[in-house]
């Protein structure tokens, strides 16, 4: 394919847009990209979006994106992760056939098909265990059949992605923000924590909006419509051991308490991803160490605090 001239980017305003965007200003930088905000749940406004931008690429990341948020109103989740993504790639169809469609879906939707503890590839059975998974395989597999109806779509399964500007309501950032309040003197040193035990395969968001990136400008013959590609690391960290990395990192010392609220009714001991047809395909691999990633997200934490406390 050859490099996109007018990208359409849905989410362009959340934690991983904002990044995207300033990735595709490096990576393309003669494309337009076309990002104003627009509900996705209604069917006319995503069709007059897509005829507005008339994209050859596009890029959907807009959605319910937390498993406790999904949790808390199932039916908000799957209007917009499941329904609202219907309705895009409708649009794409009758709006701008020959569009390259990235659709975002998540490793969580494998579910409990990590229950083999085994590194999964793109085989393995979507098998969701709560709302959120459940409504990103249904929006995946969905997808997936609309190819045959001629949209050009891939589907990305990226694993736990973090960095700086991400929401306190994920556990890397949970930790970051009590860690620099407890190193600002505004809170007790005790750091509250939901379950600790597992494991899971953690990337860089600049990592993934770099795959993303790379998505755009692949040949189909290397990356033909109906591709499915996992991002991953391949490396299993304990949820525990991240929290103590980060205390040592910022010199911090806490006690540590479980609060209810923070745990999962049904949580995966061990998840982690094979990226092998990514790096095939792509060349991707993720180039920002695990110890910058985090140094990048307690440094972000740091400047916040230090914002509210002048503000």
């Amino acid at each position: 394919m050859a490099d996109p001239r007018r990208i359409l980017i849905t989410g362009a305003g959340g934690f991983v847009g904002r990044h995207l965007v300033a990735c595709l200003a490096r990576s393309c930088p003669d494309a337009e990209l076309h990002t104003a905000a627009f509900d996705v749940r209604d069917p006319s406004a995503t069709m007059l979006a897509m005829r507005t931008a008339s994209p050859d690429a596009c890029i959907h990341l807009a959605g319910v994106t937390a498993v406790g948020t999904a949790r808390a109103d199932p039916g908000h989740a799957w209007q917009v992760n499941l329904h609202g993504t219907l309705n895009l790639a409708a649009a794409v169809l009758a709006e701008a056939p020959g569009c390259r469609f990235l659709h975002v879906s998540s490793a969580e939707a494998y579910g409990t098909s990590f229950r083999t503890g085994l590194k999964l590839d793109e085989t393995a059975p979507l098998a969701p265990s709560n709302t959120y998974a459940a409504t990103k395989a249904a929006a995946d597999l969905a997808i997936g059949a609309m190819v045959a109806d001629g949209l050009r779509a891939i589907r990305l399964r990226p694993f736990n992605h973090t960095g700086p500007g991400q929401s306190e309501t994920f556990v890397v950032p949970a930790f970051a923000r009590q860690i620099a309040l407890i190193a600002a003197g505004r809170q007790a040193p005790v750091i509250q924590v939901g379950a600790l035990d597992p494991t899971r395969d953690f990337l860089d968001v600049r990592d993934v909006c770099a795959a993303y990136a790379l998505c755009l400008t692949a040949t189909d013959e290397r990356l033909p419509p109906g591709s499915i590609l996992n991002l991953a690391s391949g490396t299993p960290r304990r949820i525990g051991d991240v929290l103590a990395e980060m205390c040592r990192a910022a010199g911090v010392e806490a006690r540590i308490e479980t609060e209810a609220h923070r745990l999962r009714p049904s949580d995966t001991p061990v998840a982690f991803g094979d990226a092998a047809q990514a790096r095939m395909r792509l060349g991707w691999a993720p180039a920002i160490s695990w110890p910058l990633t985090l140094a990048d997200v307690l440094d972000d934490w740091r400047r916040r605090i230090a914002a509210g406390a002048r503000g």
